[in-house]
């Protein structure tokens, strides 16, 4: 039976949402951070680390100036490139099949990712999910001329509309209140995923909030029974 969906594309955040890349997340920023002398995060504290640009969480979560941050971040994705971007990343259970049936059902999507552009389509083609995307977007190299979750979902919408992509009902799926923020800003509706790296207060302000990616789906597409 064919799938239809409420929504004429799909934007996705891309860390905790997509993928799990914690654990290489969690190595370089022990490296950086001894590195220039702070205490590198816990686990449990790697919360404050996924989701916003690096840029804004140095300064955020360790107190470096701006000038201190831009070398940090430079230092840190040094140690991503060389690591090769998409080592010890996984996908969330289910979450591939379901981007590959959004695409089979017609409709668009893109990423809306603060990461660097050059490694959300280095990730996207790893996970063979490029072909079910209409747009890869992510964050300029310097995460700072683009890297406002506001500004990232923007120029998804924008490219998706020069690609004659219907945008009238967009949604935009991520799990950090910078997803939610940043549909906000755009009159966006939000579907916030609690599998990713959040505090519970971080869904306020979405649509919607699921626990897994069946009830995800759910929210995505539903049976044409006129099909």
């Amino acid at each position: 039976m064919p799938s239809r969906s409420p929504w004429t594309c799909v934007l996705w955040d891309v860390d905790g949402t997509i993928v799990d890349a914690s654990d290489g997340i969690l190595r370089r920023l022990t490296v950086t951070l001894e590195h220039f002398g702070k205490r590198p995060p816990t686990r449990a504290e790697l919360v404050h680390w996924i989701g916003p640009p690096m840029y804004e969480s140095f300064q955020v979560n360790v107190g470096m100036t701006p000038a201190e941050s831009s070398e940090a971040v430079a230092f840190y994705r040094v140690l991503g490139k060389a690591d090769g971007y998409t080592t010890g990343a996984k996908l969330f259970d289910g979450i591939d099949v379901l981007i590959r049936d959004v695409a089979a059902a017609g409709i668009p999507e893109a990423t809306a990712s603060s990461k660097p552009e050059v490694q959300v389509v280095a990730l996207m083609d790893h996970f063979d999910l490029s072909t079910s995307l209409t747009a890869i977007v992510g964050a300029t190299p310097d995460e700072k001329t683009l890297s406002a979750k506001s500004d990232i979902v923007a120029e998804a919408l924008r490219r998706l509309a020069a690609a004659g992509v219907d945008t009238s009902r967009p949604v935009l799926v991520g799990d950090r209140h910078h997803d939610v923020e940043g549909g906000a800003a755009n009159d966006v509706p939000v579907i916030f995923v609690r599998w990713g790296f959040s505090w519970p207060h971080e869904a306020d302000g979405a649509q919607a909030a699921v626990d897994d990616v069946s009830q995800l789906r759910t929210l995505l597409l539903f049976e044409d029974s006129d099909g």
